[in-house]
């Protein structure tokens, strides 16, 4: 009886999964496109927030599946629309509101008195979410392959509990599957888990501040054995190049364009997946983290001519100007901000110009009033009717 349980259980789940994939991945996208082409956002909102309580609601009373599950794989489905970051975008006040009732509730369900009265049960469960959790994620990636740095980092990560434990601790209790008592446990673990999560990021963050020249050697050792990979220190300029730090969305499209027009450029990024997809294309990158002086050393920034901070935080890239700034006062140094307060505070900590989207949005677009009238009256012009002598407007269309 209980194989023929499970094996009708995970049909339907698989079932349901092979609906959602099928039919909900074609369906659910062209729903929001349809309604967004109404023009109204309440209603795309309220279309949003029925899809995914209904394909949730589905899943448990016709599936079996619950309504977590549900609900999940429809914000799968709804991240396969073109609109699924305005999706987002809408639903995040109700996401905040959903998240502050579910750990509220969380917590009135936590019986503080387990603490005082099973100390060390709390505490061997608390050491085996956190040493489990962490050894795991620690195992998979040194099996594929990343460096340490990543290692600790996905360790440290997932060294606290899941909201998916609360569920399963719930849905357990109702079963008649665990006690009470072992659902308090679950909740004191995931509470102290949490407290501690940041403490040990801190220790890393220490750890790796003592071992950076390790790691970027390591690191440098790993990306020289890829396949047509310039070396760093044969390819980085001696004098009056640009560093650019950064190579996401905006500052790889700037390393494109000044390598493709033969500017001396050198490219620092924390990330070795962008370090690799840079010295494919012939750009000399130094792995490592711009603030640190040696990282800056390496990339000659002494006789630099310029020093471009594309990444999108600003309160990494003030460090950075900073210390840029002191080191060599004659550098020029553009960097990119998302408010006035960032341009503020970027200007503050050294940095010449900044580059605001807004601004330069609304720069462009006045920039380009007047082409837009002349081609507008070049289009007009051109619809007039043919006359036997035909006159100005004619001849410039």
């Amino acid at each position: 009886a209980l194989f023929k349980s499970l094996a009708w259980t995970l049909a339907k789940v698989t079932a349901f999964i092979v609906l959602m994939f099928a039919i909900g991945r074609r369906t659910i996208p062209w729903l929001l496109e349809r309604t967004a082409s109404v023009g109204s956002r309440e209603l795309f909102t309220l279309a949003v927030l029925a899809i995914a309580l209904g394909v949730a609601y589905m899943s448990s009373a016709l599936f079996d599946v619950s309504f977590a599950l549900g609900a999940f794989l429809a914000g799968v489905v709804l991240n396969e629309s073109r609109l699924s970051h305005e999706a987002a975008n809408d639903s995040l006040p109700m996401r905040d509101a959903f998240a502050v009732l579910f750990f509220v509730s969380v917590g009135m369900l936590f019986d503080p008195g387990i603490l005082v009265e099973r100390p060390v049960a709390v505490l061997a469960t608390f050491l085996t979410v956190v040493l489990g959790n962490s050894a795991c994620g620690f195992l998979i990636t040194r099996l594929y392959g990343y460096s340490l740095q990543t290692q600790l980092t996905i360790a440290t990560g997932l060294s606290q509990i899941g909201e998916f434990s609360f569920i399963l601790a719930a849905l357990g209790v109702s079963l008649g599957l665990i006690s009470e008592d072992a659902r308090n446990l679950v909740l004191a673990a995931a509470l102290l888990s949490i407290i501690v999560n940041p403490l040990l990021f801190v220790l890393l963050d220490r750890w790796s501040a003592r071992h950076e020249a390790e790691i970027r050697a390591a690191t440098e050792r790993r990306l020289d054995q890829g396949e047509d990979i310039l070396p760093d220190r044969a390819a980085i300029p001696l004098s009056g190049h640009i560093i650019l730090v950064g190579y996401g969305r905006v500052g790889s499209r700037v390393a494109r364009s000044l390598h493709e027009h033969g500017v001396p450029l050198v490219l620092i990024d924390s990330d070795r997946d962008h370090c690799l997809d840079a010295r494919k294309l012939g750009i000399p990158c130094i792995y490592g983290n711009a603030v640190s002086t040696e990282v800056m050393s390496d990339a000659n920034l002494l006789s630099a001519r310029a020093l471009l901070v594309a990444i999108s935080q600003a309160l990494e890239a003030g460090p950075i100007v900073r210390q840029a700034r002191e080191a060599n006062p004659g550098l020029a140094i553009l960097a990119r901000a998302h408010s006035d307060e960032e341009v503020a505070y970027l200007h503050k900590a050294g940095a010449d110009a900044t580059i605001m989207g807004e601004s330069e949005i609304a720069r462009s677009m006045c920039d380009s009033v007047e082409s837009l009238v002349r081609l507008a009256q070049r289009l007009e012009a051109a619809n007039l009717p043919a006359t036997d002598d035909p006159g100005p407007g004619t001849q410039a269309a």
